[in-house]
This record gives C-alpha cells, sequence and structure tokens, in this order.
C-alpha cells in the first residue's frame, strides 16, 4: 500500500494569558499510514512561536543537510482582529509542515514527531528528545489532546469572532508557558473551510496521564 501523510492546520482560536496579552494557537491535524509514525491520527494545538522553535531545532539536527522551508514572515502588525492576516499564517503554516513531510532525514527527528502529536511545551519537548524525561518519545506521542472545535464557514464568521486584538508578534505577546494555558477560548475559523476529521482523543497534560481507553 502506497504511504502517505495528510495535515491541515485550521481552527485558529485566541488565547488569552491576561487583561494585556493574548495569542493565536492552531490546530494540528495529522492523519497517515506511514510507518514514520506509530500514532496514525493525532491532533495537537500549537502557537506561532512554537513553529519558530521546531524550525530551528530541525535545522540544528539536520546538521545543514536539508534546506528547510521558510515560515510565514514575522509581522509586527500582525493583529488578532485581522481574519485575512490569521488565514495567511496559517496556510503559510501548513505550506511549512506539508514541505518538511516530504523529507525523509527530518521524518526521523524526534522534535518532529513531539511536536505534532504531543501537547508538551517546547522545554519539555528539547528535554525529551534529549532522553532528559522519565518518558519516552513514544510514550510522549501517546498522550495527546484533541476534540471537536466549533467551525465556521466564512471569513465573515470570523471576523465577527475576533474581539481581542494583538498588535503585533512582540515577546510579550509570544510568552512560551511550561503549563497548558487554563484560559476562554474565543473560537476562529479558517476563511477556507476544509475537511473534518471525525478524531476523538483523550484530555492529557504534560504528566503524560492518559486514561486506559485513549488509542
Amino acid at each position: 500500500m502506497q504511504q502517505g501523510i495528510s495535515i491541515w492546520v485550521r481552527d485558529p482560536r485566541i488565547q488569552k494569558n491576561d487583561f494585556w496579552h493574548a495569542y493565536i494557537d492552531y490546530e494540528i491535524c495529522l492523519h497517515t499510514n506511514s510507518l514514520c509514525f506509530t500514532k496514525k491520527i493525532s491532533c495537537v494545538r500549537r502557537r506561532f512561536s512554537e513553529f519558530v522553535w521546531l524550525r530551528q531545532k530541525l535545522q540544528g539536527n539536520s546538521m545543514l543537510m536539508v534546506q528547510l522551508p521558510e515560515l510565514p514572515p514575522k509581522n509586527p502588525f500582525f493583529s488578532l482582529n485581522n481574519a485575512r492576516q490569521i488565514s495567511e499564517r496559517m496556510q503559510g503554516l501548513q505550506k511549512f509542515l506539508e514541505q518538511i513531510l516530504q523529507s525523509p532525514l527530518l521524518l526521523s527527528d524526534s522534535c518532529l514527531h513531539l511536536f505534532l502529536q504531543s501537547q508538551l511545551s517546547t522545554s519539555k519537548m528539547e528535554a525529551c528528545a534529549a532522553g532528559r524525561t522519565h518518558f519516552s518519545v513514544a510514550q510522549a506521542v501517546q498522550c495527546y489532546s484533541c476534540g471537536p472545535r466549533r467551525r465556521f464557514h466564512s471569513e465573515e464568521d470570523l471576523q465577527k469572532d475576533l474581539s481581542m486584538s494583538c498588535d503585533s508578534d512582540s515577546d510579550s505577546c509570544l510568552e512560551l508557558r511550561d503549563t497548558e494555558p487554563r484560559v476562554k477560548d474565543l473560537v476562529l475559523k479558517k476563511a477556507k473551510s476544509v475537511p473534518l476529521l471525525h478524531l476523538m482523543g483523550i484530555s492529557g497534560d504534560e504528566t503524560l496521564s492518559c486514561s486506559s481507553g485513549s488509542t
């Protein structure tokens, strides 16, 4: 059987750190029959700064043997109120991942698997890939977060639900947190509709506690 990997970057959502600081994260859904992945269906959420981390790690780990694709440019005027900017960034992130997944060398990188199929923070992904955690990469991949998302069908729907703004991609707006933020989500939707994977998942945290019924 021909092996294939399908990946979607979609469902942008505003996450609020506090009254002044907010950011957007994106749902990354992967569906594959490739032998490179032990988990064939997964769904996690990542933010732009984590994509930046991933590219830096892949570039370093590949010893410059692979020319990595570029991420969407960092826009100092990026706004959470601008549906067009969000959609363009989301499409750029998906193109980046699609190109990454075409490289056999990069597919062997543990950081890529942790990024795509676990909800660990960047610091814990780095520690896990280096063997400095009490759990392995495979164990981390077995515990991931996914669930149904509210979806919109047009850019107008997306624009209506954007009620917060962040005027830049400054460090204050992209501060990494080691624990999953407990915030009220304002759900966004990509301007163009995409196929919906009916994924059932488990609620997990970075201590990797999994329910016995997870797949």
